[in-house]
């Protein structure tokens, strides 16, 4: 498989901050999704949602930071939700709980 680089761009937009991630979400993607993570911290908004229609590949340790930056999220009191997942990362979601801890939208509207 070849691995595509990930990015994570951080947009304002009405009542939240949006996260548009792309690329391989793995253990590579770790500081950069860190560093956007701070981003939106430094916004302060109530929610921010991830945008994955534009992710190719998340393995289990990308998986993991996503555990993690919902965990932050709540330390912070806010809200996350997921945008953009294909129906097989929606499912995998929802194996992982991870659909228990934020909201799913389906398709790629938020």
């Amino acid at each position: 498989m070849d691995e595509r680089r990930f990015g994570a761009e951080v947009t304002e937009i009405p009542d939240e901050v949006r996260m548009r991630l792309s690329g391989d979400l793995n253990a590579r993607a770790d500081e950069t999704l860190a560093a956007a993570y701070e981003r939106v911290v430094a916004l302060g908004p109530r929610r921010v949602s991830l945008d994955f229609g534009h992710v190719g590949y998340i393995n289990s340790t990308g998986i993991a930071l996503v555990v993690r930056l919902l965990a932050e999220a709540r330390r912070d009191g806010r809200a996350v939700r997921a945008v953009g997942l294909t129906e097989h990362y929606r499912e995998i979601f929802r194996i992982t709980r991870l659909s228990d801890f934020m909201e799913i939208v389906e398709g790629d509207a938020a």
